[in-house]
C-alpha cells in the first residue's frame, strides 16, 4: 500500500489540470517561434479542453527581433477566437523581453496586461539586461506589476536575487516543463527550490508545440508533495488587480 502512495503521477493523473489556468503559451499562430498554423493552435486548444483546463493566456514574444505590435496581436487574437468554438476562456497578453524595445513600449504605455496591472517580462537565460533593477523600479513607479516569466531558467540569478525580487513585490511564474526536466537538472532543481519556498504565484506551459505539451502532461513525474504545492498555482490569479 505504501508503494502506491509513493509512485509518481502525471499532471493528467494528478487532477491538477481540472479547471486550471495556463498563464503562459505561444499558441497564437504565426507571430513568433511558437505555433505556426491555425490548425495546430486549434489542436492544442482541443487537447487542453480534454485535460480539463478552463483558461488560457496567449503570451506571444515581443522583443527587438520579434517586434510584434499590440494592434496586430489583437487582430490575430480576434481571428483565433472567431475560429475557436470551444469553452476555454482565452486571454491575450504578451511576453516582453526586457530590451530597448520594451523600454520604448514602457515609456509609451503601449503594453498588453496579464490581468490587472501585471506585465509578463523575461530576460536572457544567461545574462541580465543592462539596468535590470532600474527597469524593475521604473515599471513599478509607473504602476505596472512585473510578472517574471520562468525565473528558474535564469542561470545568472542566485537565491539572494530571487528573495530581493519577491521582497520588492515582483511576481514569479513557474514553467511547468521545468519540473519535468525539460531545461536540464539545474533548472529543475531551482524550480523545486522556488516552489518549496512558496515564491511562485502562477504556472504556465510556455507551450510552443503540440507534441511537447502532450508529453509534459502525460509523463509520470510528480511526487505527492509536489502535487500539493502546485495546486494553488494552477488556479492562476484574478484577471483584475485587487
Amino acid at each position: 500500500m505504501l508503494g502506491l502512495f509513493s509512485r509518481k503521477k502525471s499532471f493528467i493523473q494528478s487532477g491538477l489540470l481540472k479547471d486550471a489556468v495556463d498563464n503562459h503559451s505561444h499558441i497564437l499562430p504565426g507571430v513568433d517561434d511558437g505555433v505556426r498554423t491555425l490548425d495546430e493552435s486549434l489542436e492544442i486548444l482541443a487537447f487542453l479542453e480534454e485535460c480539463g483546463f478552463s483558461t488560457l493566456w496567449l503570451t506571444p514574444h515581443i522583443m527587438e527581433d520579434v517586434a510584434n505590435t499590440t494592434e496586430d496581436l489583437r487582430r490575430r487574437f480576434d481571428a483565433l477566437r472567431e475560429a475557436y468554438q470551444g469553452p476555454l476562456q482565452l486571454h491575450l497578453a504578451a511576453e516582453y523581453m526586457m530590451d530597448n524595445l520594451f523600454e520604448e513600449r514602457l515609456e509609451a504605455g503601449d503594453l498588453l496586461y496579464h490581468g490587472g496591472d501585471r506585465v509578463l517580462v523575461e530576460t536572457s537565460t544567461l545574462f541580465p539586461p543592462i539596468g535590470f533593477w532600474d527597469i524593475i523600479d521604473r515599471m513599478m513607479r509607473k504602476g505596472y506589476l512585473p510578472l517574471l516569466a520562468h525565473p528558474e531558467r535564469y542561470r545568472y540569478m542566485e537565491k539572494k536575487d530571487y528573495e530581493k525580487l519577491r521582497s520588492l513585490g515582483v511576481l514569479f511564474q513557474l514553467n511547468i516543463p521545468s519540473l519535468v526536466g525539460a531545461y536540464g537538472e539545474g533548472v529543475q532543481a531551482k524550480a523545486l527550490w522556488l516552489l518549496e519556498k512558496g515564491m511562485y504565484v502562477m504556472a504556465g506551459s510556455d507551450c510552443h508545440r503540440s507534441r511537447s505539451i502532450r508529453k509534459w502532461y502525460a509523463d509520470p513525474v510528480l511526487k505527492k508533495d509536489t502535487v500539493g504545492k502546485l495546486g494553488p498555482l494552477m488556479a492562476g490569479l484574478p484577471e483584475t488587480a485587487e
